[in-house]
């Protein structure tokens, strides 16, 4: 274990948030394994891991269970080779230090119980010596020692059967050779080629893969999406791919030479020399070429995977924290055009309070009296906001919207056009139906769009994370390992924010540390029964809800307007003790003391410190006093999509735009500008300076303005730039190709194998961007 907790303090003592010891990890460890959360770990117990962040948590928490798993392997092989009576101490030495998976697996391999093959046919058929001896002395003519080995009966017909059996005897001993695997392993990754070509006669069935019919690039450069893409067109049965090594045509392979070199096989004459040569050959050919593109292109893969699930974490983080437009009376609308548009009302706190159905486009085109139902319901109601989904319809309901507006104005609402990615998933589910029972599914959704306004991670966290909508290849990545990570992330975020626990879902509840679905009902239950709880101390008669819950649970959840005004915060009840002692010091009540920044910023944080609560804690304790329950999301702002601009074919070069960040990727960032194709701004087109990182610049849900620099009709692509200063015309790295709207499922294939710029695609960039020095290990 002192081992597990050294390595992962030097990884993470790689990352830009400084040096971490073993003693850090070892105490993040201790508390992860008591069942403490990421969140708890790194809000209230600073003083115990030496303040490390959520970040180097979740990193530390990843690193753990591979290298834990890793140790578990290492435990069976070592007791595998001993029962074998074949560990030496070199060969477990070698074991032991093993420090991936891959090593410790080619390791085994001479020893790993394996199906009766013919090379274990030859040794039993006592055609060992020959191949030792032919290996040992090329001087020996084969053909002439083979003839001692023939015997029928053990099924050695002649000396042609003989010499083959030597043969496999030594290409398996040859490619069970850890070491040389490492090396050819080493060699092809620094030196192979991804090839990729279309399977005759899938031209037309997998156009959208043509980018790859005549594919080839550095499997050391080849990016996330276009290794997706291509593993994608291989499973469709569309394209194959291959790793290759320099010219196709020759008859050699490089590493049939670095085989000979290993081995001290080489050509000089001798009677054996050519035997022995035949052996490398198919050795690399029968035995070790499909091994190693199999492992590097299942680790090509898996890198890809991790790429595409940090960097749909990334956004699916920034979309959870974007800004809530707070408790204002909501009209939300789900537009259509045949079927209508749903109409829901929301209060202030969310509740549903009326819906309704309209007709204003075609084919009924009941256009005044849908105005005049939406007004009624609005002045009704009192409605600050109107939020409208982005999809079918979006645009034919804005303008109905901007005439509603038009002709009420003493009504001062504001319109805001809402992602509706995943609304009709939570239309459909189950807690949908628990929540709304007698409401019909298609006016669910309307109700969504309009909470996702008011409090966008209070409703997103209702949604299963992969039907968000900001992510891509979901369906092509390991869908533990995806859930693993988007779960973490919506954990991080409604931990961050916090939850009034008297208004608060089930489903928000549920993701608060140390809570599950169970306990969340049972809060929710109990709220119902007995009103609204007046102290955080009260949770505790909650069923299920014992003193570890509660402990993990009680500094993330508010109580407002409760009995004690530090339970609105995000001080630890146990801490408590601190707050008072400040408020006796002071000579003031605890309500005076709390907002009060000039005197808390008077304090001196050591004077409250004490065996339990260190400087971090007392730091945060003051901050929190400073300003209780802070909310970490950005102020709510809007765009205003520019009139007439509706579809590409409204689009003109040089057009200047307002629009939204919708997607962040590792080569640019996509744009909703509202014609239902997001654009393109590359990297090099985000900023008059050199950006190394998008994230850098912009980020999902920002504001932005931007100037159309080219517009590709037939393939829906649009370039854009946010340097308003350049001219249209000019070379643009990438161009955007987008799907209907912004996070569709369907994958982009669109790429340059000849340029160091990747092309335009959906994939987002790394959460953890900082780590991939950590992922190479």
């Amino acid at each position: 274990m002192n081992s597990i907790n050294n390595r992962i303090a030097e990884e993470l003592s790689l990352l830009p948030s400084g040096k971490v010891n073993a003693n850090q990890v070892a105490a993040a460890v201790t508390l992860l394994d008591e069942g403490s959360t990421v969140p708890f770990i790194a809000r209230y117990r600073k003083e115990v891991t030496g303040s490390l962040d959520d970040t180097q948590l979740r990193l530390l928490e990843e690193r753990l269970r591979y290298l834990r798993e890793l140790e578990d392997r290492r435990a069976t092989i070592l007791s595998s080779i001993e029962e074998q009576g074949k560990l030496t101490p070199e060969l477990k030495s070698e074991i032991e230090t093993a420090d991936t998976k891959t090593r410790l697996e080619d390791l085994y391999l001479p020893y790993k119980p394996k199906r009766r093959t013919k090379g274990q046919i030859a040794i039993e058929a006592g055609l060992e010596p020959l191949a030792d001896l032919l290996f040992n002395d090329p001087t020996k003519d084969p053909e002439s020692e083979a003839t001692a080995f023939v015997d029928v009966d053990k099924g050695v017909a002649d000396t042609k059967a003989a010499l083959d059996g030597a043969k496999y005897i030594l290409m398996e001993r040859f490619s069970e050779d850890a070491n040389l695997l490492e090396k050819l392993r080493h060699f092809m990754k620094q030196e192979g080629v991804l090839a990729s070509r279309v399977v005759e006669g899938k031209e037309q069935e997998g156009a959208k893969f043509s980018d790859y019919f005549e594919y080839n690039e550095p499997l050391k450069t080849v990016p996330s999406h276009r290794a997706l893409a291509i593993f994608r067109g291989r499973n469709e049965s569309i394209l194959t791919a291959s790793l290759v090594v320099g010219d196709e045509e020759t008859k050699s392979h490089p590493c049939e030479s670095i085989i000979a070199d290993w081995f001290n096989v080489h050509d000089s004459g001798r009677p054996a020399d050519k035997w022995l040569a035949e052996t490398v050959r198919w050795t690399w050919k029968v035995k070790l070429y499909n091994h190693i593109e199999t492992d590097l292109l299942s680790e090509l893969r898996e890198k890809a995977e991790d790429e595409a699930i940090s960097v749909f974490a990334r956004n699916l983080h920034d979309l959870l924290l974007a800004a809530p437009a707070g408790p204002r009376a909501t009209l939300g609308l789900d537009p259509g055009l045949r079927t209508g548009v749903k109409v829901a009302v929301v209060d202030a706190t969310g509740k549903l309070l009326v819906t309704d159905t309209i007709y204003p486009h075609a084919p009924r085109n009941d256009w005044d009296r849908s105005i005049d139902t939406l007004a009624k319901l609005c002045a009704k109601h009192h409605v600050d906001l109107v939020a409208f989904g982005n999809g079918t319809a979006s645009r034919e309901t804005d303008k109905l919207v901007i005439e509603l507006i038009k002709k009420n104005p003493e009504l001062k609402m504001t319109k805001i056009m809402v992602s509706e990615a995943g609304a009709s998933v939570y239309s459909a589910s189950e807690l949908a139906a628990k929540e709304f029972p007698d409401l019909d599914v298609s006016l669910r959704g309307a109700v969504s769009i309009a909470r996702r306004l008011q409090d966008p991670l209070a409703e997103l966290v209702k949604i299963d994370p992969k039907s968000i909508g900001v992510g891509q290849y979901q369906h092509d990545v390991s869908q533990l390992k995806l859930a693993r990570s988007l779960d973490a992330v919506v954990e991080d975020c409604v931990n961050a924010v916090g939850v009034d626990v008297n208004t608060a879902s089930s489903a928000l509840l549920a993701r608060i540390s140390g809570l599950n679905g169970t306990i969340a009902q049972n809060i929710v239950n109990y709220r119902d029964s007995n009103g609204a709880f007046k102290t955080r101390n009260e949770l505790k008669k909650v069923s299920r809800l014992g003193e570890k819950t509660f402990e993990q649970a009680a500094g993330f959840l508010r109580i407002m307007q409760g009995d004690n005004p530090l339970d609105a915060s995000a001080v630890h009840p146990e801490a408590y003790p601190v707050v008072e002692r400040i408020a006796t010091q002071a000579t003031k009540d605890i309500r005076s003391l709390i907002g009060d920044s000039t005197f808390l910023k008077q304090l001196d944080p050591s004077k409250f410190t004490d065996e339990t609560f260190g400087l971090p804690t007392v730091i945060d304790i003051l901050k929190e006093l400073d300003k209780p329950g802070r909310d970490p999301r950005p102020e709510f702002k809007t765009a205003e999509f520019q009139e007439g601009v509706e579809t590409l074919k409204d689009l003109k070069l040089g057009m200047i735009l307002e629009g939204v960040v919708t997607n962040v990727t590792n080569f640019g960032a996509f744009v909703d500008v509202g014609v239902h194709q997001d654009g393109l701004v590359h990297i090099s087109a985000l900023s008059e300076t050199f950006v190394k990182d998008p994230h850098q610049v912009v980020k999902a849900g920002d504001i932005v303005k931007v100037k159309v620099m080219e517009v590709d009709i037939p393939r829906n692509r649009v370039g854009l730039s946010m340097r308003l200063g350049d001219t249209p015309g000019e070379k643009i790295e990438g161009v955007a190709r987008s799907n209907h709207k912004a996070g569709a499922k369907r994958p982009t294939q669109q790429q340059t194998p000849k340029s160091s710029a990747p092309p335009a695609n959906n994939a987002m960039a790394a959460l953890f961007a900082n780590a991939k020095q950590i992922k190479k290990k």
